[in-house]
C-alpha cells in the first residue's frame, strides 16, 4: 500500500542579472520544488492526469524570475510556493533555494565569494506558509581567545587542556521567520551578528560561543523566532616539533578535517 509520496524538480539553476542600474546586480540560485498531494493514481494506476510535469516546474521558475524582481531569495521562494500551491491536487509545496553570493570586482564584474550560501525553505500547507532560511558553509577562524579546559577526564582521555587555541568552523545557521515577515534584508544583520560575535567572544568552548552567537542573532532581528546553529569544529592541532629540536609556541598547526567535533543547538526567543 502506498503510504507517502512526493515529487518535484531538483537543482534548477537560475542566474538573474538586473541591468536597470549603472551597477548590474547578480543573483545566483539553485532551487528545488517538491509537491505533495493527491497523486496516488500516478503511482498506482499510471494515470498522469494530476501529474504536473517536473519540466513545467523548471520552466515556471524561469518564467516567474523574469516577471518579478528578486531582491531577496525569500521573496522568490514564497512566490513559487504560493504559485504551486494553487495547482490542482496539491496539498503541500516545499521550495528549497540556496543563493551563491558573488563579490563585486567592478560595476559589471564579480568573483565568487566561496562556499558560503544563503539558504531558504518555504513550506505551504493548509493555507499557511512556514519560512526557514539561513546561511551554510560560512567558514570562520580565529587564532586566539578560544579555550577548552575543565572537562572530565578518564582512562581514555588524551586531549590536553588549553587556554589558547585556534577555533575554526564551517557554520550552518537556519532561522525561522515570524508569519507575515516581509523585511528579508534582516538576514544581513543576522549574519553580521553571528560573525561579529564569533570574532569578539571570549570562548570557553565551541558550545559557549555558539550560544553567544545565537543570542546575538535573535537580539539583532525581531522578525525571527528561533535559530539553529551547527558548528563543526575544524580542528587545528599543534604540531610536535621537539623531534626536530624546535619549540612550537602556538604557531604551527596541522589542520584536520576528519574526525571532527560537531556542536549543534537551537535557541528560541523567550515569550514576553
Amino acid at each position: 500500500m502506498l503510504t507517502w509520496n512526493r515529487y518535484g524538480k531538483s537543482r534548477v539553476r537560475l542566474v538573474k542579472v538586473n541591468r536597470s542600474k549603472p551597477q548590474h546586480e547578480l543573483i545566483d540560485l539553485t532551487i528545488d520544488v517538491k509537491l505533495e498531494g493527491a497523486f496516488e493514481k500516478v503511482y498506482t494506476d499510471g494515470d498522469n492526469a494530476p501529474c504536473l510535469p517536473t519540466d513545467t516546474m523548471k520552466n515556471t521558475v524561469y518564467a516567474l524570475a523574469r516577471q518579478m524582481p528578486i531582491d531577496h531569495v525569500e521573496q522568490f521562494a514564497l512566490r513559487l510556493a504560493e504559485y504551486f500551491s494553487k495547482k490542482p491536487g496539491v496539498s503541500k509545496v516545499t521550495v528549497t533555494a540556496s543563493e551563491q553570493p558573488w563579490a563585486r570586482l567592478a560595476p559589471h564584474a564579480f568573483a565568487q565569494a566561496g562556499a558560503e550560501q544563503w539558504t531558504c525553505v518555504a513550506t505551504r500547507a493548509g493555507g499557511a506558509t512556514d519560512l526557514v532560511c539561513g546561511v551554510a558553509n560560512l567558514v570562520l577562524l580565529k587564532t586566539t581567545d578560544s579555550a577548552f579546559a575543565g572537562f572530565p577526564r578518564d582512562e581514555y582521555t588524551t586531549l590536553p587542556e588549553t587556554r589558547d587555541r585556534i577555533l575554526a568552523t564551517a557554520m550552518t545557521a537556519s532561522w525561522k521567520y515570524r508569519p507575515q515577515t516581509t523585511d528579508f534584508a534582516v538576514r544581513s544583520r543576522i549574519r553580521s551578528a553571528l560573525v561579529d560575535t564569533f570574532a569578539a567572544h571570549q570562548s570557553e568552548s565551541v558550545q559557549h560561543t555558539l550560544n553567544a552567537m545565537g543570542e546575538a542573532a535573535i537580539a539583532a532581528a525581531a522578525d525571527i523566532t528561533e535559530i539553529t546553529l551547527t558548528l563543526p569544529n575544524r580542528h587545528h592541532l599543534l604540531v610536535d616539533l621537539k623531534p626536530f629540536g624546535l619549540d612550537n609556541p602556538n604557531e604551527v598547526f596541522v589542520a584536520t578535517d576528519q574526525p571532527f567535533g560537531l556542536i549543534e543547538a537551537t535557541l528560541r526567543r523567550s515569550p514576553r
